[in-house]
């Protein structure tokens, strides 16, 4: 395999948290790896790194972003609760043209995006696949059921690939006792980028982003298939969590999505 398999990679929302991450397993991966946002991440570009500012909602502009593209990753739009508006620019719109333009140009596959928060409805004691119907626990999860839908219609329809990876709780390490299910390794998210982007056949697939955790809500999905063996596990940190964070028997403690369901979009002054 060439050590580098792509020319051209695009990487959205690549000033946010996670995309930051992800900068460096991409550049292996690229001879050139395209940096997309609103505004410059905050690392200058290396030397096999160009940034291209771009609204999502601007259709014209993301199809020249996506010109020679490869590969998608798309970690851009809007990653919280937020309103209607809000929601529709960033996430639907920006999510449409993403696709629309990635079939003119000839991207071969995206790596989407998603969230566990799209079944955030479900009981922490039921165990959940991609094959169950969604239950989203916001409207920002609602934006990313359509964007599975939009990825599974596109692969249908035309042939472009997507992998869309429904992320749990991202950080260095578990910050809380939902974690214990939902925590995903900073190294096993770059192990899953890395597979998403190499596997040989991906087709529509639909990945829970966790790492290798004792305890788990999320189970037949296509992890498998596309080779994503985690590493990681956010057992050594149980003690220390059952010790520190917040007493069971909460509310929101019913809820796969944790405490998301706790941020109405219609009133925002009102999060916590």
């Amino acid at each position: 395999m060439d050590e580098r398999p792509f020319q051209r990679i695009v990487l959205t929302g690549a000033a946010g948290r996670l995309a930051s991450v992800l900068r460096a397993p991409l550049r292996e991966l690229a001879h050139c790896l395209v940096l997309s946002d609103l505004m410059p991440p905050g690392e200058a570009p290396e030397a096999n790194e160009i940034f291209r500012a771009c609204d999502l909602s601007d259709h014209q502009a993301v199809g020249e972003l996506l010109q020679g593209a490869e590969l998608v990753v798309h970690m851009g739009g809007i990653s919280q609760e937020r309103g209607f508006k809000t929601i529709l620019q960033g996430n639907l719109i920006g999510q449409f043209n993403l696709y629309d333009n990635a079939l003119a140009h000839g991207v071969k596959r995206i790596i989407l995006a998603s969230s566990n928060h799209v079944t955030g409805y479900y009981r922490i004691d039921q165990p959940v696949g991609p094959q169950m119907p969604p239950r989203p626990d916001s409207l920002y999860a609602v934006s990313k059921c359509y964007g599975e839908a939009l990825a599974s219609f596109y692969h249908d329809r035309h042939g472009l690939e997507s992998v869309c990876l429904r992320i749990g709780s991202c950080s260095p390490q578990p910050r809380n006792l939902r974690a214990l299910n939902a925590w995903l390794s900073h190294a096993d998210l770059c192990r899953l980028i890395r597979c998403a982007a190499l596997a040989p056949q991906a087709g529509f697939a639909v990945v829970y982003g966790v790492s290798d955790n004792a305890e788990k809500w999320w189970h037949d999905d296509d992890a498998e298939r596309i080779g994503y063996h985690p590493q990681d596990n956010s057992g050594r940190y149980r003690d220390a969590l059952l010790d520190a964070t917040e007493p069971p028997g909460q509310p929101y403690s019913v809820w796969q999505g944790g405490k998301m369901y706790l941020r109405d979009y219609r009133k925002p002054e009102t999060w916590t």
